[in-house]
């Protein structure tokens, strides 16, 4: 099926998009992609250059008449999320992505595509590449890690970058033109616990929460879906309450960035309770689909029995952890006052894992307001630490300062009115992007952030817009051509 990818237009962006796709690139393990870009840049006979932390730097001289414009740098960041549906058989660690066409959208056979932000990243190589496109002195910063912490941009050292304004492709709506982003922390929860014998005269089960739609925890957290580990733990909490459960494993979501859509927990129940537990569980299951039907028409809540597991939690210690996981907040904590419908301050409570004497639970904090981050933070750190919790803060990094009098966004805004006869949408969104932490080690540069339209990032649902693409690139083309001069 990627043989029909590499037919679609324009050629040259989609067949880099292929080519990247066919590396396989996770967050932390990009050694493949970077050695990828290096030999991509030596193909070309191009200055190409790594960094100490692996962010690969490609440059290419103006094209005739254009030696008196300044340098562009173009950004875009080498690392996808990895997420698959639970059915789907593949290895992120060895298998190039599976793409399909599906009436204006490019997708992923049960994966996530890669478009974010591959679709930057092949439209830059398409532009180094080429022979006949007007353009100025170009520079490439194709940046790691971006997906689970930013280390790329972060490690990215203050002399490298000689580029006097940067495009940075990783905006996902192809009418937006964006100016600024959210901030971010990790908030991490770890203790150990006692393991217990299971008690006496008890059935072993498997709840399972799936069906969900997932997606990015920034972009997508307005939207209100539901949180797979929230509602495990509110159905895990019923069952506690209620009746004599005792919880063995929880294993849900996956990475920070991405709004977990599974979790599964083995637990026990008293042999004489399971008639009025699997009743009371089917009255729970109802209710909470009900209140999710029509963002989560697909949910799915179900429990099976199984072989009995070999211990379970300390009372106290399920207590104090589930009390704990109903207290923290998840979803949308405040709107911007000063942008309207902007989210300001989030939480994802990401990932839920307790098993063999440990628990750990993760989420990512964001916002716009740095302080308003921190004081999240600290809410959900005061949670964690009344569960007997230690809580540690990590991979923080800024967001972005809108700067409404930008040359390039001047240039951009032109730009997209005169091509598509209608203004564009100059946004800040509540995601991160790598121009806030770039900022701080190049504060004269000048940035906007812009890319086609792709649906659904950081989930199975991943898809990216064929027409959008094609907007994307004539739109990228006409900006190159009118950059300011030295």
């Amino acid at each position: 099926m990627n043989k029909e990818i590499r037919e679609l237009e324009p050629i040259a962006v989609w067949n880099k998009f292929a080519d990247l796709n066919a590396v396989p690139r996770p967050s932390k393990k990009e050694e493949r992609v970077i050695q990828f870009m290096m030999d991509f840049g030596a193909s070309l006979n191009l200055e190409t250059e790594k960094d100490l932390v692996g962010n690969v730097i490609i440059r290419k001289p103006a094209t005739s008449g254009m030696e008196n414009r300044k340098m562009v740098t173009l950004q875009s960041h080498l690392d996808m999320v990895h997420q698959k549906n639970n059915n789907t058989d593949f290895d992120f660690d060895t298998q190039g992505i599976e793409m399909f066409i599906e009436n204006d959208w490019v997708k992923a056979k049960g994966t996530t595509l890669g478009a974010d932000n591959g679709m930057g990243v092949a439209a830059i190589m398409a532009l180094l590449e080429s022979k006949d496109i007007q353009h100025p002195p170009l520079e490439a910063l194709f940046t790691i890690d971006e997906e689970t912490g930013m280390t790329g941009a972060m490690g990215l050292q203050p002399n490298m970058l000689k580029g006097d304004m940067l495009l940075n492709l990783d905006t996902e709506e192809d009418d937006e033109l964006d100016i600024g982003c959210a901030g971010g922390i990790d908030v991490t929860a770890t203790r150990k616990y006692n393991h217990k014998p299971v008690p006496r005269a008890t059935v072993g089960y498997e709840i399972t929460v799936n069906g969900l739609q997932g997606g990015h925890s920034g972009i997508d957290i307005h939207r209100g879906l539901g949180n797979a580990n929230k509602i495990m733990n509110r159905i895990l909490y019923y069952g506690s309450t209620q009746f004599m459960m005792r919880i063995s494993e929880i294993e849900g979501g996956s990475l920070r960035n991405a709004i977990p859509r599974e979790s599964i927990a083995k637990v026990v129940v008293l042999k004489s309770q399971t008639d009025e537990f699997k009743s009371a569980f089917e009255q729970w299951s109802e209710i909470i689909k009900k209140e999710l039907v029509v963002q989560e028409p697909n949910l799915n809540i179900a429990v099976s029995e199984i072989k009995l597991p070999k211990n379970v939690m300390g009372v106290g210690a399920q207590e104090r952890l589930l009390k704990a996981i109903y207290t923290a907040h998840n979803g949308v904590y405040a709107m911007s006052v000063a942008i309207p419908d902007l989210v300001e301050t989030s939480n994802n409570v990401a990932r839920v894992e307790v098993k063999n004497g440990n628990i750990k639970i993760g989420c990512l904090t964001r916002s716009s307001v740095d302080s308003a981050k921190m004081d999240l933070a600290h809410a959900l750190k005061s949670a964690f630490e009344l569960a007997r919790c230690d809580v540690q803060f990590s991979g923080s990094y800024p967001g972005w300062s809108p700067n409404p009098d930008s040359a390039i966004l001047k240039v951009a805004k032109e730009k997209y009115e005169k091509m598509f006869n209608e203004e564009p949408k100059v946004v800040a969104c509540h995601a991160g992007l790598e121009c806030g932490i770039l900022g701080k080690n190049y504060p004269e540069m000048d940035m906007i952030s812009f890319g086609p339209t792709i649906m659904g990032a950081h989930s199975p649902d991943e898809r990216v817009s064929i027409s959008s693409v094609q907007k994307f690139w004539k739109f990228l083309l006409e900006i190159l051509k009118d950059t300011p001069k030295k």
